[in-house]
């Protein structure tokens, strides 16, 4: 019989432009007329057709074991009418072409998309709760888990580009090659959703 998963129990943090950095990039509202400038979001769409379009989802656990990258593009997520809802993240680990390191490492692996990547770590998953007017714009090769909520459905837009899922989309799986899965909980104090 296979071993269970170990449970890692992970803290929610409140996405903001400072605590998401790493990922990418907490956009709030903006005044209609303002020009445009690093509160923005800074995109990467040179790869391809744009695609943006409306999402259902369903019935989203408060947990995860998978784990996604694109190594081509950024992409925008946020929740339609601001309610709050979680990401899971790992900071980008793409392998670039003239990283002078990556023929030595050992633990790099080659998507099947082309790209050189190196795994996220455990230790290195964080949980964002995003809440309000707001969206997230991850980085290029950010890894992503969600978006996940409590209720039952919610809509969501996304930005990204017309194949990223089909040429573009690199899932790393915690529960088979890390034996972990990941569990989180809306803070006791959340009434806003």
């Amino acid at each position: 019989m296979a071993n269970s998963p170990v449970e890692v129990n992970l803290i929610p943090i409140e996405a903001t432009p400072e605590t998401f950095a790493e990922y990418g990039q907490v956009i709030g509202l903006s005044r209609d007329g303002e020009s445009f400038g690093p509160n923005d979001a800074q995109l990467d769409l040179s790869g391809g057709t744009p695609r943006f379009y409306l999402m259902k989802l369903n019935d989203t656990p408060m947990g995860f074991s998978n784990i996604t990258h694109h190594a081509n593009v950024t992409q925008c997520l946020g929740a339609i009418g601001g309610h709050v809802w979680y990401l899971g993240v790992a900071k980008p680990s793409l392998i670039e072409d003239d990283d002078d390191d990556a023929g030595r490492r050992v633990d790099k692996v080659k998507s099947k998309s082309g790209h050189s990547y190196v795994p996220p770590a455990v230790e290195e998953v964080r949980v964002f709760r995003v809440s309000g007017p707001k969206y997230i714009k991850l980085n290029r090769g950010t890894w992503h888990a969600g978006p996940l909520f409590k209720d039952s459905s919610m809509d969501f837009y996304n930005l990204e580009l017309s194949n990223t899922n089909v040429v573009d989309h690199t899932t790393h799986s915690f529960k088979k090659n890390d034996g972990v899965v990941f569990r989180f909980e809306e803070p006791k104090d959340d009434t806003s959703s």
